[in-house]
């Protein structure tokens, strides 16, 4: 059993943890492709807007990296903080809960994702990497007519595909949902293979099946490499669409996107493209999809060549109308933000962020969150200089993990999850999350002080993603299936309050 070092800002963890390889999602060799076999965010002072090298190729979903360059001893880690913690691992995994398969769900193509549309359906949705959306719809039937289908405009290879929906806030009534995919071979002009799109899709009058043909391209962002990018989108209960974006990839982030916020220092040359969408990568984004932006001169980095966009730039966003920063950039320094969740009662962000070779780590931050945050990359790793198992992050100001573990074999890769506000008591309040190459999945809780972590022993195989249900029920995408948790429940309340 492997034990997870727990942190907070303010704690020391000492604890004895085996040494392992690091790995992204989705990267097969180091250098190289993996084959395809296979809300709310309250927010202070507002009303709510709408009512309702590792030179591998990203975060890593269907990886399997060389371990070759590092070795697997057992290393006795020190993480110098302020206070002494110990590791010892939270309550026993309750014994009402079990991991099962979602019963009569099969056939699944590279499935990564899973949302509901917030529309009261009942329904999922699965997000397959090449490029399908299919539905579940209210009594767990997988249909089979996909909801939306863009696999001409999708380049499904390695770390790129169709990597997230997100639905408008009042997708209800306006059926209006919004798709993030690698730039395929249908794409807009001026577009670059496997950059990053977000763009606009409508349902039809069948609310089982959407238009294959976008309303409108929201956003394209240059990619330097094929790997980390990014993957999840979201929209907050501020009505505004978050969307975590990679570094731009190879290994050890050497176009040094994540830190740059002025896109006139964005570097070039060697790979590293000039666009000044690029000053975008290794950020956490946030803009308003219901508004654009008029032609001129903008802080918007994704804009057309004469400054307008599909999208503005929310007034509270940190860098809004900032002379040489992006305005659509919330927070900084991320490695490869692959999975990401709001807490659906209190707004807070968990994500998880995919190490190098060193730490992997879950950054928690409490809503609201306007200011601009520094996660650290890549000067550090985790809470350590990037690298280092012994010195601590010296970067000042920037966000430390609220829990990390060695990216090590068999753990390479995190996947960051939820913290379950479903019906199942006993796992009420605590934070689901996994690793992607040894299929591990850890219930982490705060009831001790700091955030400590258990290995619970339900192993499904490769963890690509974690979803979450109208109901607040927690669901695990591993090894091509469908898995959910169940357990012992109560009836709990729209406010998640029993």
């Amino acid at each position: 059993m492997y034990e997870l070092a727990r942190l907070s800002r303010n704690r020391c963890a000492v604890a004895s943890i085996p040494d392992s390889a690091g790995i992204d999602h989705f990267s097969s060799t180091r250098g190289e492709a993996f084959s395809n076999r296979c809300p709310p965010n309250p927010r202070s002072g507002r009303k709510p807007k709408h009512s309702t090298e590792r030179t591998e190729t990203q975060g890593r979903p269907d990886i399997l990296d060389t371990y070759s360059d590092r070795n697997t001893d057992m290393k006795t880690v020190f993480i110098p903080i302020v206070l002494l913690a110990s590791v010892a691992a939270i309550a026993q995994v309750p014994n009402d809960v079990s991991l099962a398969p979602v019963p009569g769900i099969s056939g699944l193509s590279a499935p990564l994702g899973l949302k509901h549309a917030g529309d009261g359906s009942g329904r999922i949705f699965i997000v397959e990497q090449p490029g399908t959306v299919r539905v579940i719809d209210a009594s767990g039937t997988l249909l089979n007519t996909p909801f939306a289908d863009i696999e001409s405009r999708v380049e499904n290879n390695g770390e790129r595909g169709l990597l997230d929906i997100a639905f408008h806030p009042e997708f209800e009534s306006n059926g209006l949902f919004y798709l993030h995919y690698s730039a395929g071979g249908t794409r807009p002009s001026g577009t670059s293979l496997g950059d990053t799109i977000v763009a606009e899709f409508s349902v039809t009058a069948n609310p089982d099946v959407a238009s294959n043909t976008p309303n409108r391209i929201i956003m394209t962002v240059a990619q330097d490499f094929a790997n980390h990018n990014g993957g999840q989108m979201r929209f907050g209960a501020d009505g505004y669409l978050y969307l975590g974006l990679g570094d731009g990839g190879s290994g050890n982030d050497p176009c040094n996107r994540a830190q740059t916020l002025d896109p006139a220092d964005i570097q070039t040359g060697g790979g590293c493209r000039g666009e000044s969408s690029v000053a975008l990568l290794g950020k956490m984004l946030r803009i308003d999809v219901d508004n654009a932006t008029p032609p001129g001169a903008n802080n918007v980095c994704a804009a057309d060549g004469d400054g307008s966009a599909e999208y503005s730039v929310p007034s509270d966003n940190p860098f809004f109308e900032m002379n040489n920063r992006c305005g659509e950039v919330l927070h900084y320094g991320l490695r490869n933000p692959w999975r990401w969740s709001f807490d659906r009662n209190t707004g807070a962000m968990w994500i998880g962020d995919v190490g190098q070779n060193t730490w992997e780590e879950v950054d928690l931050l409490q809503a609201p969150a306007d200011a601009a945050e520094n996660f650290g990359w890549k000067p550090c790793e985790g809470s350590f200089q990037r690298g280092s198992t012994t010195v601590a992050c010296q970067l000042a100001g920037s966000i430390l993990p609220v829990l990390e573990y060695r990216t090590q074999d068999p753990n390479c890769s995190v996947t960051g999850g939820y913290r379950y506000r479903g019906p199942i008591a006993s796992l009420r309040g605590l934070y689901i999350y996994g690793d992607f190459c040894s299929g591990n999945i850890w219930f982490a809780d705060d009831d001790s002080g700091p955030w400590q972590s258990t290995l619970t022993g339900f192993n499904q195989g490769n963890i690509r993603s974690f979803g979450e249900d109208e109901a607040g029920n927690v669901y695990v995408i591993a090894g091509g299936g469908l898995f959910r948790f169940e357990g012992d429940t109560e009836i709990i309340f729209a406010d998640g309050f029993e």
